[in-house]
């Protein structure tokens, strides 16, 4: 199966919304002639958790269930969220799974964001006795739309020290915070201990039309990308600018045992079954030789 060089982490991919990746079982024969030894999970890990366990490959990650249920001024919509994850967690858990994936939306984007910030404490302080009663983890992402947050140090940082528990974690995607402009390997350097999986995906930022164009007003003229604007577009790991061998440097010093699962969002390979084969296949191989 297939490995990075530095660290030796198992190379997989988060399962996508094309046709092709949910016939699961082809899917899953896929990756293992592919040498891909992880596969991500959406929502549904506690049913489909079951035929890549007895496949013999690892599940890097399951989505947690009802991700604004977390953020929300009306307390229905917390009970709600932990009662399904109540029941949802340990079934994936049975599975292999030990990893929970989410962004941490807000029901409500609008509302100031400090105040959002405090509902999410409240949530995530509810969740982390769930997920520390089956040895789990979550792993947030840091994608910054929506009103996310804990896409930045400043509230990834506030987070962690506010709730409290080592069961609430990061998925580090670097793709993330190239695009805020937020320094990838020194983000690392300050949250290692709280990194539990790893994304595969890179951004490249076209710095001639930062100069163009700057950070804050929409073009005018200018066309964007998928997956991407003008500015910036979300690309498969070593087409963009991210440093993978100093990043697995880091991890494998820290003593990281998880995996590095491909993201693949890259206009150049999403849109079709070969393009999409294509972009994973030529992301392990990078991936394997960082």
């Amino acid at each position: 199966m297939l490995h990075t060089r530095t660290g030796s982490f198992p190379i997989g991919f988060r399962r996508g919304w094309s046709a092709w990746q949910q016939d699961l079982n082809g899917l899953i024969g896929w990756a293992k002639e592919n040498q891909f030894g992880v596969i991500d999970l959406g929502g549904d890990a506690d049913v489909s958790g079951a035929a890549v366990a007895e496949a013999g490959l690892r599940i890097g990650s399951a989505d947690l269930k009802n991700w604004s249920g977390f953020i929300s001024a009306d307390e229905s919509d917390l009970a709600t969220a932990l009662s399904e994850n109540l029941s949802y967690i340990p079934a994936a858990v049975k599975h292999g799974a030990t990893n929970f994936f989410t962004v941490m939306l807000p029901k409500d984007a609008s509302k100031p964001r400090a105040e959002n910030f405090d509902l999410m404490v409240t949530g995530l302080k509810e969740l982390a006795k769930i997920l520390e009663a089956n040895n789990a983890k979550l792993v947030i992402e840091g994608w910054p739309g929506a009103g996310a947050l804990c896409c930045t140090p400043e509230t990834y940082r506030a987070a962690i020290e506010q709730v409290g528990s080592s069961s609430i974690g990061i998925n580090y995607d670097p793709s993330h915070l190239i695009r805020l402009g937020v320094d990838p390997i020194r983000f690392l350097r300050e949250f290692k201990d709280f990194v539990y999986h790893v994304h595969g995906k890179d951004t490249e930022v076209y710095s001639e039309l930062v100069y163009e164009l700057g950070l804050e007003q929409p073009a005018a003229f200018a066309k964007g990308h998928d997956f991407g604007s003008p500015l910036w577009r979300y690309t498969i790991p070593g087409h963009g600018q991210m440093r993978w061998s100093t990043a697995f440097e880091i991890l494998a010093a820290n003593g990281y045992k998880g995996a590095v699962s491909i993201e693949l969002e890259d206009e150049n390979f999403n849109g079709s079954e070969a393009g999409e084969k294509h972009g994973l296949i030529a992301s392990g191989s990078f991936l394997a030789s960082a």
